[in-house]
């Protein structure tokens, strides 16, 4: 690939990246930011192995994945929502943002269970897909996928 190329599709799915890792990272901007960059360095690094087949997101997204399943800041977990309150400050997330609840929510789900929940309803991904992206089994992603739901149920109170 050259760069390009690589340029024209970073243009084209840097929105949806940036949506990504915001989610992943439950509404810290910076944090997302700062795997944002990460994320795509580590692809540019990498382009030379990537093989266009139409899928440059998916292999955008798995390397998003892998950055910020490494990177300990995104990891936190709470165990309820009042607790992930209590972290967040105005500073780490938009307190007006109409997403902030879910963000909340999110934060208290382990991070492949986050990943998951991100990526088939927030990013429209298939089970297949998350699969791939996750280098898990299709099994596993639909068992995060209940557990994820259930716990966002719970803690969201639908």
């Amino acid at each position: 690939m050259t760069r390009e190329d690589f340029i024209k599709h970073v243009e084209r799915e840097q929105e949806a990246l940036r949506g990504f890792l915001l989610a992943l990272c439950c509404g810290n901007k910076s944090n997302a930011d700062d795997l944002a960059q990460d994320t795509l360095v580590k692809a540019y690094l990498s382009s030379a192995g990537y093989q266009d087949k139409g899928r440059f997101r998916s292999w955008l997204f798995k390397i998003a994945h892998n950055t910020f399943l490494n990177h300990k800041a995104g990891m936190r977990t709470t165990e309820s929502i009042d607790e992930a309150r209590t972290l967040v400050s105005n500073a780490a997330a938009d307190a007006p943002f109409e997403h902030q609840a879910l963000y909340l929510a999110l934060r208290t789900l382990p991070p492949k269970e986050r990943s998951a929940i991100t990526l088939f309803y927030l990013s429209g991904y298939s089970i297949k897909e998350i699969a791939t992206i996750t280098e898990t089994s299709e099994d596993a992603v639909k068992k995060q996928l209940s557990r994820g739901r259930d716990k966002l149920k719970e803690r969201l109170q639908l």
